[in-house]
């Protein structure tokens, strides 16, 4: 916490991850092709504006999202635990917020915002922006309600996430051929910036707070729930999508 409170810190330490990055790009650019930096005093003043957004990020996170989510995630278990009831169905209000965060996340998430455009551009609009950032935030916020499912029962994580991955490879057969390969991008574009912090701040959060449960062992993995559920969301919204075509046509 005192790294974040200090901004010198924080820059310097931001510096430190940066770096790296930005002396491979410069070599490469030297010593491979051989040409010089174009624009270097764009250059440093991009790369500082990088440093400074990625400290105030970090730093955001740790100040407000984390706790944020942590605090909720403790308020919520022990509601659900007052009056000695702690099965799973006395955690509905968790389940509720685990679908409400997972989606409202998803639909604000700068990436797939980002992808979904380039998507209905690429395909003529035959892909619709609005649709494919819905059915991701569905995808979502049914793999993090399943998620908390899985951290207040116990059950093992391997069990779900092999069950998932069974259903995509068959969906993949049966699914458009022009969706599958945004369907398993779409996996990738949701876990960033917005949906990591409070989704694995909700886990670790109710792992520490509900009876029996570790937060190392039972804390994590809501990230792959998201990343995996998504890939079910589009390419059953493109079977859908496809099947009411077909219904259509044969209508007429």
């Amino acid at each position: 916490m005192e790294l974040f409170l200090n901004p010198v810190l924080l820059l310097l330490a931001t510096a430190k991850d940066v770096l790296p990055v930005l002396a491979l790009l410069v070599l490469f650019q030297m010593v491979v092709l051989k040409r010089p930096l174009p624009r270097p005093g764009r250059i440093i003043f991009g790369f500082g504006l990088v440093l400074v957004g990625m400290a105030c990020f970090l730093g955001g996170l740790d100040l407000a999202l984390f706790p944020l989510g942590r605090t909720m995630a403790l308020q919520l278990a022990k509601s659900a635990q007052s009056g000695g009831k702690e099965i799973w169905a006395a955690y509905g209000w968790i389940y509720l917020f685990a679908f409400s965060v997972g989606f409202a996340t998803t639909i604000a998430e700068p990436s797939l915002i980002a992808v979904s455009h380039k998507a209905e551009e690429a395909s003529y609009k035959a892909i619709s922006s609005f649709g494919l950032r819905i059915a991701v935030a569905l995808g979502v916020a049914v793999g993090i309600t399943l998620g908390t499912f899985r951290i207040i029962t116990g059950t093992p994580l391997y069990i779900y996430i092999l069950v998932g991955y069974v259903i995509v490879a068959i969906q993949t057969f049966f699914a458009p051929r022009m969706i599958i390969p945004l369907a398993y991008d779409s996996g990738g574009v949701t876990t960033s910036t917005v949906t990591v912090p409070l989704v694995a701040a909700l886990g670790l959060g109710l792992a520490s707070n509900i009876p029996g449960r570790s937060p190392v062992l039972d804390g994590f993995g809501l990230i792959a729930f998201a990343s995996l559920f998504p890939i079910i969301s589009v390419l059953g919204y493109a079977q859908l999508a496809q099947w009411m075509v077909r219904r259509r046509n044969r209508n007429n």
